[in-house]
Parts: structure tokens; C-alpha cells; sequence
């Protein structure tokens, strides 16, 4: 029994994944995956799919298969009729969430965008101990017994000693039955790599330039994360001025004040320069901006900046420029003339809205640097 109800679950799982897939630039661009990231899970809500399990119905009610129908038609009614009526005590239609680990949601991003593995450029490593349930013993602490092993003893005990009846199962383990998960303690090298995030937070960003970033970072740091076990995160705002702040606060602010943003570059490059030297850690910087800037004479000094003190040092920069009606978006146009042509290691990319996130993805991360 245990054996059918893991397969079932198996399968019930792929099924998940499977529409996962078929949906994925949908929930890319809705942003329906991000219900919560807990310690390693994220919820999903997924219409129309329910987790096996046995249901008890009532008496005098019809069965299965009676009365028209087609395949496909929803049970309970129609659906035209969703939200009328007086309040009643029958169950309404439901959103299930299924949990998956972001691993797994990393390696369903991957197979979709054709995302090839990241080769780490740093040398320097982190030696991290990991403790990897390996084995079983006869000795070991409750909270680590397997039962499934333990009752599998006992049940050979019983059968062998002929205590066993078939009529009238019943599986009673004592002391010499119990069986318990035993662990190896092991050693795993992990790459140093860091995401440096900036973003332009003046008058021209408003709340849905912001999401557009918040959505797009979130699965940047999920594909980064598979890819790096050791990943460091730092944030940049910036207006006229900038300044190094926390997540929460990346992702809230916005000022009223004009847009430099060489200052943002200037801080980065600060940043990279005392704490992550380009020989030991691999360094993702991105920035995401609606393409305004105060003058020529600041994307020149970006440039030079770029050219003189951030590219030589990161695996990858990328630009994401996200559409505003304030905004002047030509800084894309000049970062595109001035500075990657002579970088292999520049991703420009354009965001007019949400639909174009599953894209924009695919250009930060489809290199493989």
C-alpha cells in the first residue's frame, strides 16, 4: 500500500510540473508562483487540480458517470452561475497549493528557457559540511526512526516466528524491530558568487516598473541559487544620488528626486572593490531602469565607468529597461552604441511590460556566464 500511494504521489507530482511548464510564461509574467518562499518552499496555486485522496459521499446522492455530461464539464453546477445565489453551506471551486522546492522550480526554469549551466569563474571556494542520510542503524534517536523499514522488520519477524495472521493482520514492532535514518557528515566545496541589484528609484518609476523588477529578480535569484550555493545578495538605489539599502527597502522606496546614474555605477564599483575581488567571487551586477538620465555628460561618465572599473571585474552585467511614460528611454540606445559592442559580457534588455519578463530571462541568463 505504501508503495502505490508513493507512486501515486510521484505521478501526481509530474503532473504538477507538466502544467507547470505548459503555464510557465503565464505565471512568469503573473506573478501567480510567488505565494511565499518560507525557509526553501514556494506556493503555487494551481486551478483544477486536486491532491489524491479518498472522499466519502453522501447517501442517496448519484454516483459517477450519471446524467449528461461531456468530458471536461466542471462538477456542481453552471459555471455561468459562479457568484449568485444566497450564502449557502456547499464548497465553492478552490485555488490548491502545491508546494515545490526552488531547486525544483530552478530546474523547470531551466529545461523551459533552455538555460545552459553556469562555469564559475572565481577560484576561491567555500568548504561547507553537509550532513547526507546515507544509511540505516539499529540505534539512533526517535525523531530520526524510519518507520517504514521498522515495521518492515517487525512484519518478517512475525511472519518467520509464525505469529503472523493473515486473516487478522496486525504488525506490533518491539525494541529489535526499530530501524533509524543514519548520516555521513561530508565536505562540499561552493563557489562564491554575489548579485549586486540597482535600481532607478525616481519620480519616473511608479509601482509597476517596480513589480516588473521584483518579478524579474525573483527568478534571476532562483536560477543564480541552483547554479551557486554560496550567493551573496547586495541592493543599490538610486535617483540623483545612491545608496546601499535592504531588500525590503529595494523594492518600497521611491523618491521624487532627477536620475544620475553614474552614481549608482560609482557606488557598485565601490562595493565590488572592497569586498569581492573578481579572482575569488562571481559577480552578477544588474540594473534596471526606465532609461532617463540627467545628461549626455553622466552616460559618458557610465561608460567609463563600466568600461574602466565594472566589466573587467563581473561575469555578467545586464540592463533591464522597464517601459514608463516619464521616462525618456534612451539609455539603452547609448549603453547598445558606447559600451557592448566592445563587451561579450554586456546583456541589454527591454521590458515594455510584464508578458516580456519570460523573454528578458532568457537574455540575462541564456549565456551561461
Amino acid at each position: 500500500m505504501l508503495m502505490h500511494i508513493d507512486n501515486d504521489y510521484n505521478r501526481f507530482r509530474q503532473i504538477i510540473k507538466g502544467k507547470i511548464k505548459d503555464n510557465l510564461r503565464k505565471y512568469i509574467s503573473s506573478g501567480e508562483m510567488i505565494g511565499r518562499k518560507g525557509k526553501d518552499l514556494i506556493s503555487i496555486p494551481l486551478p483544477q487540480i486536486d491532491i489524491p485522496r479518498f472522499r466519502f459521499g453522501e447517501n442517496g446522492k448519484g454516483g459517477a458517470s450519471q446524467g449528461e455530461g461531456e468530458p471536461g464539464t466542471p462538477v456542481g453546477g453552471d459555471d455561468d452561475a459562479e457568484g449568485q445565489g444566497q450564502a449557502g453551506n456547499q464548497p465553492g471551486q478552490h485555488l490548491r497549493e502545491v508546494e515545490l522546492t526552488l531547486d525544483e522550480l530552478a530546474e523547470i526554469i531551466g529545461e523551459e528557457l533552455e538555460l545552459p549551466n553556469i562555469e564559475p569563474r572565481g577560484k576561491k571556494q567555500i568548504v561547507t559540511e553537509k550532513d547526507r542520510y546515507s544509511g540505516i542503524s539499529r540505534v539512533g534517536p526517535e525523531s530520526l526512526r524510519h518507520f517504514k523499514k521498522t515495521f518492515r522488520e517487525a512484519l518478517k519477524r512475525q511472519i518467520i516466528s509464525g505469529q503472523f495472521n493473515i486473516d487478522k493482520p496486525q504488525i506490533i514492532p518491539i525494541r529489535d524491530d526499530f530501524r533509524y535514518r543514519s548520516w555521513k557528515t561530508t565536505s562540499l566545496p561552493e563557489s562564491n558568487a554575489v548579485i549586486i541589484y540597482m535600481m532607478d528609484v525616481s519620480g519616473s518609476m511608479w509601482d509597476e516598473q517596480k513589480h516588473i523588477v521584483r518579478l524579474e529578480t525573483f527568478w534571476i535569484d532562483t536560477w543564480l541559487q541552483y547554479q551557486y550555493k554560496g550567493l551573496s545578495t547586495r541592493y543599490i538605489i538610486h535617483d540623483a544620488q545612491a545608496g546601499e539599502v535592504d531588500r525590503d527597502t529595494f523594492f518600497t522606496v521611491r523618491e521624487n528626486g532627477g536620475t544620475v546614474i553614474s552614481s549608482a555605477y560609482e557606488l557598485c564599483a565601490r562595493v565590488i572593490e572592497a569586498d569581492y575581488p573578481s579572482d575569488e567571487w562571481n559577480i552578477y551586477a544588474f540594473h534596471f531602469s526606465d532609461g532617463d538620465n540627467w545628461s549626455r555628460e553622466d552616460n559618458k561618465a557610465c561608460a567609463e565607468i563600466l568600461h574602466s572599473r565594472l566589466l573587467p571585474r563581473v561575469n555578467l552585467f545586464g540592463y533591464g529597461q522597464v517601459e514608463s511614460t516619464y521616462g525618456s528611454g534612451e539609455f539603452i540606445d547609448f549603453l547598445d552604441e558606447h559600451v557592448k559592442s566592445e563587451h561579450e559580457n554586456v546583456v541589454l534588455s527591454y521590458i515594455p511590460d510584464k508578458d516580456a519578463i519570460y523573454d528578458s530571462i532568457k537574455d540575462f541568463l541564456g549565456k551561461g556566464k
